[in-house]
């Protein structure tokens, strides 16, 4: 029967490929791959034979169309990302809304993805967050920023890194020098660092420091005031 799998890849350590992932891929009829450079160098560590064809940004949306045709006509297809899951920031989410749409079935395998091993090892508050992806470059980005200085809620972003000192003294900027910062770069990989601290800390670090790598930074939101609560619960009480 058709059906779409969404097939996550290591971000940086071979390791991390699941048996299943393997499986599916050897099994699929073809699968589409951000690069196919990239992407066949992974499908010939695992001895995987797959026919595999170019699904990127630039062409997602022509391609897509001929893509539903060929699920309708009965075939499988894995889509994969050069790394981590696909349509995390990266190609994936207009195939799998026409798949929706045309109510052809859509399984994503768990696996590897930046963001979450980034949060947790932060030791920045997970119990709720909200992940922002990268950034506007320039339309938008002072707008983003002013609402993300009102969020209470963990922040995820991804940012490039010759972008990150930018980035750093936009967090001081909007967010004030004393905001908990942790920048995690190259996660799996032999040469992984977490740097945490203040953002001027953090900023004061990769000014030394020229970052390189993929990098996932986490934000503290902001903090409700300790005494504005003591308040609101003392007015409570006394109107109860």
């Amino acid at each position: 029967m058709s059906k779409l799998y969404i097939v996550p890849t290591p971000i940086g350590n071979l390791e991390d490929m699941t048996f299943r992932a393997i499986r599916v891929l050897k099994e699929v009829d073809l699968i589409l791959a951000e690069d196919t450079r990239t992407s066949g160098k992974l499908l010939k560590h695992f001895e995987i034979g797959t026919h595999m064809h170019s699904h990127h940004m630039h062409n997602e949306h022509k391609t897509t169309e001929n893509l539903i045709a060929r699920l309708k006509a009965g075939e499988t297809i894995a889509l994969i990302s050069d790394a981590g899951t696909p349509a995390i920031s990266d190609p994936g989410f207009l195939l799998t809304r026409a798949c929706v749409e045309n109510k052809i079935e859509v399984e994503c395998l768990p696996g590897a993805t930046a963001f979450v091993p980034a949060l947790v090892n932060s030791g920045l508050p997970n119990d709720k967050f909200v992940f922002e992806g990268f950034l506007p470059d320039k339309k938008g980005r002072q707008t983003r920023f002013l609402a993300l200085a009102e969020e209470t809620r963990t922040m995820i972003l991804y940012v490039s890194p010759h972008k990150l000192v930018k980035t750093l003294s936009e967090f001081i900027q909007y967010f004030g020098e004393e905001r908990q910062v942790c920048v995690s770069r190259e996660l799996s990989k032999l040469h992984e660092e977490n740097v945490r601290g203040t953002a001027k800390e953090v900023l004061a670090h990769f000014e030394k420091t020229a970052p390189r790598g993929e990098i996932v930074v986490v934000v503290a939101g902001k903090t409700i005031e300790k005494e504005a609560k003591k308040s609101k619960y003392s007015k409570d009480e006394e109107e109860e």
